[in-house]
């Protein structure tokens, strides 16, 4: 499932791209993760949730930017899903978006893989 925002000249846009690996998903946002495009990841995250994913692996490789709004989108998620006995996971950060879990202390609460096959690897079998 692909979802877009409508593109503005200053900005890419967002697209996600969700498939299931096993019972649990990767979620894969490629663009700008901004305030302008932070609910396009998010009704992809909350459907992930919604539909009981144990695991959501979010492959942040096509990520090019990532600011608040968006952080506290990936910080939402983590914390329904765990409410509900699922797993967020974070795999291929580009350093841009690596600095600003850096900074925020953010990347402390999450488990952060090197890339998507190191996160896949890791995985449980289903």
């Amino acid at each position: 499932m692909d979802r877009a925002v409508p593109e503005d000249a200053n900005r890419r846009p967002l697209a996600v791209d969700v498939r299931r690996v096993g019972s649990g998903a990767v979620v894969a946002p490629v663009g700008e993760l901004d305030h302008h495009t932070a609910d396009v990841l998010r009704e992809a995250l909350d459907a992930c949730v919604a539909e009981g994913c144990p695991r959501i692996v979010i492959d942040c490789s096509g990520l090019e930017f990532c600011d608040s709004t968006g952080l506290n989108v990936l910080l939402a998620t983590r914390q329904e899903a765990e409410a509900v006995g699922s797993q967020v996971h974070l795999a291929g950060m580009s350093p841009i978006v690596a600095r600003v879990f850096e900074i925020t202390g953010a990347g402390a609460v999450f488990t952060v893989h090197r890339d998507l096959e190191a996160a896949l690897a890791a995985m449980p079998g289903d």
